[in-house]
């Protein structure tokens, strides 16, 4: 597992951050140890330095991987966080729409969020913010895009979309097989 480049720690700094803001400090500094981002193979991981160590000692082409996998690198260049990151960027997320139970089930299928299922929003969301997709008993269920703010939510017809959907906990069933 090599170190990222500035460049691609830069791209990688810059999505997260659209979550969860300026915690992400606390991300890197947590109070169970430190912890960094590492590649292999266009794969960006989240790893405990202490577990970095122990992966330094495995020859790079036997080691598959180390940590959690966030995301990737796409052949353009642009990095695309995979669910697996939302069990990190939940707890810090600033923006966060959460779904009545009658439309958690739509959304873990890989559809958009409409007025009709909207149960709550974070005040002050503006329209294109990335958000955490919770349930309403708090369970994070994934991440997306709102397309209306706090403010256009009041006053939107029920079949509008609010939450433009980027990733669910459906997917570890639908994807398995490209999520390591």
């Amino acid at each position: 597992m090599k170190r990222l480049s500035d460049e691609r720690t830069k791209l990688v700094f810059e999505r997260i951050s659209k979550f969860i803001g300026s915690n992400l400090k606390l991300l890197l500094d947590r109070p169970d140890g430190q912890y960094c981002f590492r590649e292999q193979k266009d794969r960006v991981y989240y790893i405990p330095e202490s577990v970095m160590k122990l992966a330094d000692n495995v020859a790079p082409e036997n080691l598959i991987c180390a940590g959690t996998c966030i995301g990737k690198f796409t052949k353009t260049g642009k990095f695309h966080l995979h669910i697996t990151a939302l069990n990190y960027l939940a707890p810090y997320a600033q923006h966060k729409i959460w779904v009545k139970p009658n439309a958690e089930q739509q959304f873990l299928y890989g559809h958009n969020v409409l007025k009709s299922g909207l149960g709550r929003i974070t005040d002050n969301t503006d329209k294109y913010q990335n958000v955490v997709v919770y349930s309403m008993t708090d369970v994070p269920l994934g991440f997306g895009v709102a397309a209306r703010s706090t403010a256009e939510c009041k006053h939107v017809d029920p079949l509008t979309i609010v939450c433009l959907h980027q990733a669910d906990i459906g997917e570890y069933i639908r994807s398995e097989d490209t999520l390591t």
